[in-house]
């Protein structure tokens, strides 16, 4: 079946099957599935795409259960009024939490999620005006349009219809500006900062979303069970609905409705069968699911969608920005004017001066090299310029503005655009999207045009732009490859188109010619000698002498964190002092 019918084939038999000759029992296990599978959706955003671990979502499916059950029995206030005072009390203390716990990292994060996930149940089951542990029961069913939806089955097409709709949003959020702009966040913080992107916001935009799919799901599943307790939004079940995300793949928005399925049907089956096996009753299902929890991150690390998916045929990208738009440019500095001038920057980390008062200067039009051995403090007195590290001492001026202090994405936005001595990308990107997140400043659509596709016009003067740069480089031929699939040598082209694509007034290239090939490196020069030739003003850090030679126009050479002298390539090839750093002697 061709790609582009697959999933409204898919919609459709999920819609009509209460329709065909299915017992309500079955209607039932698919409207958990439904319900379950939107919890998880969430996580694959903030887990899988986002990279941020989360062991507590199962307290926000409590806030959208806990507040439509209150409201609509104690207050006699509408469902579906009641539904979106949920959505804002969830996105309150998602905000709230997100500015407390989204700053932390490694297991600190998994571990605060942990404990403010137990703090929210904790606080439903003792709370006398919820019921305690007793909860709320005797909500109304739900009536749409006077339809009354008491019942599993006049639940089942409402419950599927938002799941649906929210897959579909999740993936035209993820095929947008927003969307790369948090799948960028698992590369770390310093690529997308120096593209302009605030980390701290997307993230906390991935929890909010997040935070919003989960109390949708409450809401449903309160208004199915009619009855709510603590139990269904306890620890245990929030280890449950990332166990979910984890194995149907949770890099995957279908790895959701996946895991979903799966664990609710071998669930059920589980706890029939095992207490027959063991001879006694207990929840062994949970050792089982614990015993393939390992499995599966041992040999299908991607989750069970990985297997699914070799199935399904995949869609290359339409090309349709043929005709569209240029993207808004800077204002260029002029041939000769003073760009960039650093005054006796200095780098300390505790008692090691890294960078010791180094200060040069450069013009609008010119390639200078920052040269020295390794060790030398040249990447470092890079960072000190774009942002990355701060300083302990001293200015950089930015076309007349000291930019010292300023975070990475402010000094972007200013036309400052940079590659790594370590190529930072994401891997399971295209190539072509790889390079539109270099526009993310140039661009401006949100998430919920995203999701509604009100942002299509500046995505194809996004993916346009993209193309330009990457055939700038000689690259537009392998625009619809993974980003991941490639070698070093175009990876750092493509680094490069990247940073063209900010549009910048200044390119920072960090070591571009490391581990490459002799033909690589040779490519590369004609790329840079072309950038040279159209009057693009470029700062190289490299350490090999022989290919920035015939690129410059001036040199500064770095030893142990100190200038050691600046000039052209002849006078630098002639210094004894120059000799010394790289060979060890004068002669």
């Amino acid at each position: 079946m061709n790609a582009r019918f697959l999933f409204p084939a898919f919609c459709a038999a999920m819609l009509l099957i209460p329709a065909l000759p299915v017992s309500d029992f079955w209607i039932t296990q698919l409207n958990y599935i439904g319900i379950y599978a939107m919890v998880s959706l969430g996580l694959v955003l903030l887990t899988g795409v986002a990279g941020l671990t989360s062991f507590g979502q199962a307290a926000f499916v409590g806030v959208g259960a806990y507040t439509s059950a209150y409201l609509s029995t104690t207050a006699a206030v509408s469902p579906w009024i009641a539904l979106f005072i949920g959505l804002g009390l969830a996105v309150v203390v998602a905000v709230v939490l997100g500015f407390i716990t989204l700053r932390m990292s490694g297991h600190y994060l998994p571990l605060a999620t942990i404990a403010w996930g137990l703090s929210l149940n904790y606080t439903m089951a003792n709370m006398e005006f919820l019921g305690k542990y007793d909860g709320i029961m005797g909500i109304p069913p739900l009536e749409f349009f006077g339809i009354n939806l008491a019942g599993g089955r006049a639940m089942y097409v409402l419950i599927w219809v938002i799941a649906l709709l929210s897959a579909v949003g999740v993936l035209r959020l993820l095929d947008s500006r927003t969307g790369r702009a948090i799948r960028s966040l698992k590369s770390g913080a310093t690529m997308p900062e120096a593209m302009g992107i605030s980390t701290f916001q997307y993230k906390l935009l991935a929890f909010v979303l997040a935070a919003m799919l989960a109390s949708v799901a409450g809401w449903l599943f309160a208004h199915f069970q009619r009855t709510v307790s603590p139990t269904p939004f306890s620890m245990s079940k929030g280890i449950e609905f990332l166990f979910m995300a984890v194995l149907g793949g949770v890099g995957h928005v279908w790895g959701a409705f996946t895991g979903a399925a799966v664990v609710k049907l071998v669930e059920d089956e589980l706890q029939v069968l095992l207490p027959k096996l063991i001879g006694t009753s207990g929840n062994f299902e949970t050792i089982v699911f614990g015993i393939v929890l390992i499995l599966v991150l041992k040999y299908a690390p991607d989750g069970l969608w990985t297997f699914v998916k070799g199935w399904v045929p995949t869609r290359q990208r339409v090309r349709d920005w043929g005709d569209a738009q240029a993207l808004a440019a800077r204002e260029h500095p002029t041939r000769g004017e003073l760009l960039l001038d650093v005054k006796a920057v200095r780098k300390e980390f505790g008692g090691l001066v890294a960078v010791n008062d180094v200060s040069f200067t450069l013009r609008g039009g010119d390639i200078m090299g920052l040269l020295g051995p390794n060790g030398a403090g040249k990447s470092t007195t890079f960072n000190l310029i774009t942002g990355v590290l701060g300083l302990t001492r001293g200015e950089v001026v930015f076309r007349g503005r000291n930019i010292a202090g300023l975070p990475s994405r402010e000094i972007a936005r200013l036309g400052v655009s940079r590659t790594f001595q370590h190529v930072k990308m994401v891997p399971d990107m295209t190539v072509l999207e790889n390079v539109a997140l270099g526009g993310y400043l140039r661009s401006k659509a949100g998430p919920f045009g995203a999701m509604l596709r009100l942002d299509r016009d500046e995505e194809r003067r996004l993916f346009s732009e993209a193309e330009k740069q990457l055939a700038r480089i000689g690259m537009a031929d392998k625009m619809h490859e993974l980003a991941g699939n490639l070698a070093l040598g175009p990876q750092r082209l493509m680094e490069i188109a990247r940073a063209l694509c900010t549009d910048p007034s200044l390119l920072l290239l960090d070591e571009p010619a490391a581990g490459l090939r002799l033909k690589e490196k040779q490519a590369l020069a004609e790329v840079l000698r072309q950038l040279k030739a159209e009057g693009l003003t470029i700062l190289l850090v490299e350490h090999d002498m022989d290919f920035v030679m015939g690129l410059v126009d001036h040199i500064t050479v770095m030893e142990f964190g100190t200038k050691l002298m600046s000039g052209t390539p002849a006078e630098v090839q002639a210094s004894p002092e120059v000799r010394a750093a790289y060979l060890g002697t004068e002669h």
